[in-house]
């Protein structure tokens, strides 16, 4: 197995744990994914087959990076040794920020847990 997590199970599953740095990076990218057909959407004229496609295109995206969002804090509250039920605050809008910075800031557990031997492994 290579040192690298394979990307489907970074942005899809939720066994396993990952970094504050990988979780980040990964929330990150999974927001430039959901923002560019809504960029490229607003910028053709309403109406027309060409909106059509990237309204159909946002909202697949839109789902993708909802599931990711989930799973990659599922992954990240099992760093600190805590269940991925706790992620459902993630969709209290006050609540989500605070939650998503203290993902960001604080350090996991050190050392193997019941979710895995190491960060940024499936196991």
């Amino acid at each position: 197995m290579t040192d690298r997590p394979p990307l489907f199970w970074f942005f899809f599953k939720t066994s396993g744990r990952v970094s504050r740095l990988a979780y980040f990076l990964g929330g990150l990218l999974v927001a430039i994914v959901q923002a560019f057909p809504l960029y490229r959407f607003t910028l053709v004229p309403e109406g027309t087959a060409e909106s059509e496609t990237w309204a159909l295109l946002f909202l697949i995206a839109f789902l993708a990076s909802l599931w990711s969002n989930v799973a990659l804090a599922v992954k990240r509250l099992h760093d600190f040794g805590k269940p991925g039920l706790m992620a459902i605050v993630l969709f209290i809008p006050v609540i989500s920020i605070a939650a998503f910075l203290l993902l960001c800031l604080f350090p996991g557990d050190k050392g193997s847990n019941r979710y895995g031997a190491r960060t940024n492994s499936p196991d």
